[in-house]
């Protein structure tokens, strides 16, 4: 019995338990404790086998042995889709990464041209007014000189 334990023994704790049910018969439980916490709960779901005490002599450790061995395949499956688990986000991640930098490169101001500056001058643009004079907005053409006012400011005449 306890040679079919040793692989179970080597990850967890085991706990062992025999009780007498009635006269003619026994209960063996067979409770592994979890390795760590967060651990799946089926690795640690008891073996119960009730049985006459030659019954329990006959079959128990053959019953155990596969105990065992299904736990150790549950154990690898749960490690394994785990892994995969874990691929299949970091590829999800990565992919997510490279599209948004797709995105963004695809919105950055260097990959628009540039505009080219003009030569020319702006539409706006005039001669410069001559000092003393100010500006007609009909013509174009200076108005005339600027009159000064007592106090130091200066009035516009349009030409009539």
């Amino acid at each position: 019995m306890f040679s079919e334990l040793m692989p179970l023994l080597a990850e967890r704790t085991v706990l062992v338990t025999v009780a007498r049910e009635s006269n003619t018969t026994l209960r063996a439980t067979v409770i592994p404790k979890r390795a760590r916490e967060g651990e799946n709960a089926a690795l640690s779901t008891p073996l119960l086998f009730v049985g006459t005490p030659e019954e329990l002599d006959e079959n128990f450790g053959r019953a155990l042995a596969e105990y065992v061995e299904t736990h150790q395949r549950v154990g690898s499956t749960l490690a394994q889709a785990k892994a995969e688990m874990e691929a299949a986000a970091k590829a999800a991640q990565e992919e997510a990464k490279r599209r948004a930098d797709e995105r963004r490169k695809a919105k950055s101001p260097t990959s628009m041209p540039a505009p080219v500056p003009s030569t020319q001058p702006p539409a706006s643009a005039g001669p410069d007014p001559v000092p003393g004079t100010t500006s007609s907005l009909f013509d174009g053409a200076p108005a005339g000189p600027a009159e000064s006012q007592p106090g130091g400011e200066q009035q516009c005449r349009l030409p009539e």
